[in-house]
């Protein structure tokens, strides 16, 4: 009989990098070695008053024993975050767990670095360094946020494995060749202030002002910075070369990776965020930083071209550099496609944490 593993998380159909990864894991070949079982957390979009909310968040602890008992699981994998909201309520999902003796797999998907957290207050940053000990393996995405716990508490398991996705089939050695005059640079994800959007926005403002005029600026996602990014667009005089096209899903992604030539992306802080493998596996270069775990992924000159966080001019002279030498962009797809078979296809997932569950059980 297969073991059991209850994963907690979001709403499957949610729009959310954890309810991806839950989907990935739930129908890859982990679940032919393992029975996985959803146990659905939080409201992700359903509209609620402040009554409902203290409802669903006294009784939650009651609803997740039940289903421990019903389903009598050997593992319960919790999918968190380092935020309050999160944290807090997990925190009490991981006790109810411990209480019934189960082992637990405590997944963390960013957020502030544990020294951070709660800004240096000592009794609190005691308890997250205790609470960390509780889980017989604790799950990180990047090598970043592993030197930095490995520094703060002591663990049973510390593992770093990484987000992935579902490859495309690519034929054998292909890129993406840019014989177009004009460049078309590609954003996706949430509209955000510390996703660096402004920057992007700001280099091509430098781009068009220093003459380089077949450049364009395709924005996909919504978020609460939309209002004022459009607003930013309109005082720099580029309502024609800056899109904003909204979510994307299904096909209309693939579409946009397709007609996209180079991924900007100079977010201020991450995890390991999908669309840096998809415009690894969709053979994007990329303009990006350092942050989190893209490191891992990404090699400077190689993949993409690493800038500094919140330098709009940084932006503009690593857009430059590509765009002056399309053999170079054609050689950086190459290698983009190539990084993504070799680690970022979801039976890589699926084989780290059979895995990491079986050593778990012991």
């Amino acid at each position: 009989m297969s073991r059991k593993v209850l994963l907690l998380g979001p709403k499957r159909t949610a729009v959310s990098g954890v309810s991806t990864h839950l989907n990935q894991l739930l129908n890859s070949p982990l679940a032919d070695a393992y029975r996985l079982v959803h146990f659905q957390v939080g409201s992700e979009g359903e509209r609620e008053g402040p009554f409902d909310k203290l409802q669903r968040f006294l009784l939650s602890p009651f609803r997740l024993a039940a289903r421990i008992i019903a389903v009598a699981p050997d593992i319960v994998h919790l999918n968190t975050s380092l935020d309050q909201k999160a944290f807090w309520r997990d925190a009490v999902y991981m006790l109810v767990a411990k209480l019934f003796g189960k082992r637990v797999v405590y997944q963390i998907h960013g957020g502030d670095l544990p020294q951070q957290f709660f800004g240096g207050r000592p009794l609190l940053t005691g308890f997250l360094r205790q609470l960390l000990r509780w889980p017989d393996a604790v799950v990180l995405l990047a090598s970043l946020e592993r030197e930095a716990y490995g520094r703060f508490s002591r663990f049973r398991t510390l593992r770093v494995i990484p987000n992935a996705i579902e490859l495309d089939d690519h034929p054998p050695n292909y890129r993406k060749e840019f014989r177009s005059e004009t460049i078309r640079l590609g954003y996706i994800g949430r509209l955000a202030y510390n996703k660096g959007i402004v920057e992007a926005i700001d280099a091509l403002g430098i781009l068009r002002k220093s003459g380089y005029g077949q450049v364009t600026l395709t924005l996909a996602g919504s978020g609460p910075a939309e209002e004022s990014l459009r607003a930013r667009v309109k005082l720099l005089g580029l309502e024609g070369y800056v899109t904003f096209s909204g979510e994307l899903f299904g096909q209309q992604k693939k579409s946009f990776w397709r007609h996209t030539d180079i991924f900007v992306f100079p977010t201020y802080q991450e995890g390991l965020p999908y669309a840096v493998l998809e415009s690894l596996d969709s053979g994007t270069p990329m303009v990006t930083t350092q942050a989190g775990g893209i490191r891992d992924v990404i090699t400077d000159g190689v993949e993409g071209i690493f800038v500094e966080p919140r330098d709009a001019a940084g932006v503009a002279a690593a857009i430059q550099t590509l765009m002056s030498d399309r053999g170079r962009m054609e050689s950086m797809s190459a290698a983009c496609v190539a990084r993504a078979r070799e680690w970022y296809g979801i039976d890589r997932l699926a084989r780290q944490f059979s895995e990491l569950y079986g050593s778990v059980l012991g």
